[in-house]
């Protein structure tokens, strides 16, 4: 472990102070130790961070061996527990995880967190994004350094292999537990490590290595990618929306990278939940010559296409409404719908009615499957539905839009868009008028 010794030295200045995610497992504590071995000579606080997931029986028992390795090597313990889960365990757990260690660091002020992460974990986690599709990103794995706000997560034993690790724990005498759960066949993880790293591992023992290149090449790759979408979406994607015009005249690995990045920005932390089908529906979903169109994605999000541009937001059920018109209404969409003395407007914004035509009273109301009126000048119906495609209203305006009706549900007007055969001209006679006024036009 000479190697790994004079990469810490390397790495970590003197004086500083560095977090240690340690687990209690073999690895961890392989790393603690060469840690303890270097603190001296750099003069390093070494804080250990344990959590203690509740999750086995043997869990107190280990954060009570971590803590005495500890208090022998003169190293800050510092311990929670997760006595709850929401949602997801894994994630839920890691969310928390990374939690507690970005308070040490603020804590300690250290620029560093340490993770025992292997070779062996390396090659588990590509496999894994391979056989269940992910981003180009995911597909590198993990770096052996990556930059976060304040700090940064070291992964020094990335070029050994676990059992290289449990080799250095026995012969030094370095205390440490096994998870049998890692024996179970249940998780993809473990039938990997089982079953195909050993046979990989027979025909080059420093396989390893060779998904570490790999994971190294992708991440250059994506790195000048990046540079080139970050060229392109600075036109292409504003105020959360997707220009469709601009968007599909990029070349086709730059459209994937433009959705990466947007699904980046969208789910953050939880960015491990959106696989490569995620993706692939989506860029059918835009390409798709249908104006109109909506896709589901992970954590209560639609994917909306309408006409010309595209954006996510959180999949809420449109709100329903229906209202009798007296004087004033304040609409869901924030604009009002009124009953006026005068006008002289004679847009779509305003209709004018005689009440002999209508049963009152009028209704404010969202659309409703099969809408159909007469419109100004024709004599036949036309449905709702083809005058919002006509005027090229999206489909969550069209949720909300307001359909004027009297109790008998003939619809009298759609503000803003048509008049129907009950509109009245102004030498005519009418005794309602009605306007609707926009938000920001009040």
């Amino acid at each position: 472990m000479n190697d790994i010794l004079e990469k810490l030295k390397k790495e970590i200045p003197n004086h500083s102070s560095v977090v240690v995610a340690t687990s209690g497992g073999p690895d961890s504590m392989v790393l603690l130790n060469l840690l303890s071995t270097v603190k001296k000579e750099k003069s390093l606080t070494i804080v250990c961070a344990h959590v203690n997931h509740k999750l086995r029986k043997e869990s107190d028992d280990e954060a009570k061996m971590v803590k005495e390795y500890c208090a022998q090597n003169n190293i800050i313990f510092e311990y929670m527990t997760i006595d709850e889960y929401k949602g997801n365990t894994e994630n839920y757990a890691r969310k928390k995880r990374y939690e507690f260690f970005e308070t040490l660091i603020k804590k300690y002020s250290s620029p560093y967190l340490l993770t025992a992460h292997h070779g062996d974990d390396l090659m588990e986690t590509i496999m894994m994004r391979l056989i269940r599709g992910s981003s180009l990103k995911g597909y590198a794995g993990f770096s052996e350094i990556t930059e976060k706000n304040g700090y940064k997560i070291i992964r020094p034993l990335i070029t050994k292999t676990k059992e290289e690790l449990l080799k250095y724990a026995t012969v030094n005498h370095i205390p440490y537990a096994l998870d049998k759960t890692n024996d179970s066949d249940v998780f993809t993880r473990n039938r990997i490590r089982k079953y195909i790293l050993p046979y990989l591992k027979k025909e080059n023992k420093n396989v390893h290595l060779k998904f570490l290149e790999f994971s190294k090449t992708i991440t250059e790759t994506e790195i000048y990618l990046n540079k080139q979408t970050q060229k392109a979406i600075s036109n292409i994607y504003k105020d959360n929306k997707l220009n469709l015009d601009l968007f599909l005249k990029e070349e086709p690995l730059i459209q994937k990278k433009i959705i990466q990045n947007i699904l980046d920005k969208t789910y953050k932390e939880n960015i491990n939940l959106i696989k490569d089908v995620h993706v692939n529906n989506i860029l059918r979903t835009i390409k798709n010559q249908k104006p109109n169109k909506k896709i589901n994605l992970p954590n209560n999000k639609i994917l909306i296409k309408s006409y010309n541009n595209a954006w996510i937001e959180e999949n809420k059920t449109p709100e329903e409404y229906d209202y009798i018109l007296n004087d004033k209404i304040k609409l869901p969409n924030h604009h009002v719908i009124e009953i006026i003395n005068d006008t002289n407007d004679h847009s779509n914004y305003v209709t004018k009615i005689n009440s002999k035509d209508i049963k009152l009273p009028i209704h404010v109301r969202t659309k409703k499957d099969g809408d159909k009126l007469i419109l100004k000048g024709l004599n036949k119906t036309k449905k709702l539905k083809d005058i919002f495609i006509d005027e090229k209203i999206s489909l969550d305006q069209r949720n909300l839009w307001p359909v004027v009706t009297d109790s008998n549900g003939e619809i009298i007007w759609v503000p803003g868009l048509k008049k129907t055969k009950f509109d009245r001209e102004k030498d005519q006679n009418y005794d309602i008028i009605i306007r609707y006024q926009k938000k920001g036009s009040l």
